[in-house]
């Protein structure tokens, strides 16, 4: 048997060397093999878009390193996006053969090529792709300062010389005063003319303060010097030592923007601008919201009053459903639940995790909800659709002592609530009691002010009563 199989294999062998002459007498072999497809040994990982908006992403760290072995659903890496941090997975099985674009790498395009994965079995070290990008760099680690001082150079000596014969009385002492070189300030007169008005703009835009010179080293520029020796500075030796040594103290640290703080201010100026802003605000009397709570909390079972107001918002939704509206495109809809997206700020800027159903929701599974989706939000753990979407949104910023404040519509919700402090003030029979603010930002175009004023004034008397909000059922108008 094993003979035969033998005999198989040469015959077939010999058969294909046949093929391979006949085409080669017909001029036809180099036409055969241009059209053999070989097997794919290289898998190209590009920069995902984890979500709708992203257009650039940051690789914060790589789980893999070159040489390991990927299964599928393996996370490669952690990316950051306009909106949170999110793991990236892939589908597909064999060896990290190279990455491109390392940890720490800002603004890398989606589509870009981050990595190269090889199939299993074979040389890993020596993948390559013909498509080799340039590696991004997360920061320059000696960005170039800006330099003020005077430059060495004999060109920069010869305008700096004309620059100082240009200079009038005026300008000459305010520069000696606060210690300034004269190359530092670009002059909008005439030739570029150093005009007093350039210098005092400086010193008010640096918030400068005059420079305390002795006595015995009074400001003056000699003519003669000038003329006679073009190629040194026209301040004083002393003046020119302090100036140097203002450069080297005016020390700074660059802060680093994230994309989702880019994202986040490109959405509210578009919204701010494009969307009719409109404000109702209301006083709620908290006493018995809080009596409530601190009730509860004596036999054992704890919840925040920012659950009950997410809770009672819920509600207020429900009876009064024009205020519970989104815009798909054009189309201003209702949505069948109210989902409210809780604003929640991290390190990385403000992100709105969404409780989803809150009708059918108690106080209590509310309130875990909340604390899991801020844990997770600060971590950078959330999914994409955990805060993409919601139909309202409450943002509560009482617990850091703010009383009163209006906040900015996400779209495409049409409102949202700005929630401040609780606060004692007297009653009209002289007592005393906790009062919070509440102000509506609702989009003029999607709401009527009649439908706002509603809806607050239902809240309001909900947060009043807030006995009926600790059942966990759906609401339903009287």
């Amino acid at each position: 048997m094993a003979s035969l199989t033998r005999f198989r294999a040469c015959d077939h062998l010999l058969n294909l060397n046949m093929f391979r002459s006949s085409f080669k007498k017909n001029g036809m072999l180099n036409t055969l093999w241009f059209h053999t497809t070989p097997r794919k040994l290289v898998v190209e990982l590009k920069m995902p878009s984890l979500s709708p908006t992203m257009t650039s992403g940051t690789i914060v760290n790589w789980h893999k390193k070159e040489g390991d072995t990927v299964n599928p659903g393996d996370v490669l890496c952690e990316i950051q996006t306009d909106k949170a941090v999110m793991a990236f997975e892939t589908e597909e099985e064999g060896v990290l053969a190279k990455i491109f674009i390392g940890d720490d790498s800002h603004d890398v395009q989606v589509g870009s090529l981050i990595a190269l994965l090889a199939e299993p079995g074979e040389d890993w070290k020596n993948t390559t792709c013909s498509d080799t990008p340039k590696v991004a760099s997360a920061k320059p680690k000696n960005p170039p300062k800006p330099n003020c001082e005077v430059s060495s150079s004999e060109h920069d000596d010869k305008r700096n010389s004309k620059r100082a014969i240009t200079l009038g009385p005026a300008v000459r002492n305010l520069l000696e005063r606060y210690g300034l070189s004269p190359i530092a300030i670009l002059g909008s007169g005439p030739r570029g003319l150093l005009l007093k008005g350039d210098v005092l703009h400086h010193i008010q835009k640096g918030n400068l303060k005059p420079v305390p010179i002795p006595p015995a080293a009074a400001p003056k520029i000699a003519s003669k010097a000038i003329g006679t020796e073009p190629h040194k500075s026209a301040l004083p030796k002393s003046t020119a030592k302090k100036i140097q040594n203002l450069t080297h103290e005016q020390e700074y640290q660059d802060l680093e923007l994230s994309s989702m703080r880019h994202t986040i201010a490109k959405r509210l100026t578009a919204s701010k601008t494009g969307i009719p802003h409109a404000y109702s605000t209301i006083n709620c009397k908290v006493d018995t919201v809080m009596n409530l709570r601190q009730k509860f909390k004596n036999e054992g079972i704890k919840f925040s009053i920012n659950d009950i107001i997410i809770k009672a918002v819920a509600t207020a939704l429900d009876l009064c459903p024009e205020a519970n509206v989104i815009w798909q495109g054009d189309q201003l809809v209702q949505p069948t639940n109210v989902d409210i997206s809780v604003a929640v700020a991290t390190n990385s800027g403000l992100i709105t995790p969404i409780v989803t159903d809150v009708l059918g929701r108690g106080v209590l599974e509310i309130g875990d909800i909340v604390r899991d989706l801020a844990e997770r939000a600060r971590g950078g753990k959330l999914q994409l659709h955990e805060f993409q979407g919601g139909s309202f949104t409450i943002s509560n910023l009482g617990m850091y002592g703010i009383s009163e404040f209006s906040a900015i519509i996400n779209p495409p919700q049409c409102a949202i609530l700005a929630v401040g402090g609780s606060r004692l003030e007297l009653c009209d029979d002289g007592k005393p009691m906790m009062v919070m603010s509440a102000t509506l930002s609702y989009d003029g175009e999607a709401i009527s002010p009649v439908a706002a004023a509603t809806f607050m004034s239902t809240l309001q008397g909900l947060l009043e009563s807030p006995q009926s909000l600790l059942l966990g059922h759906r609401s339903l108008p009287e």
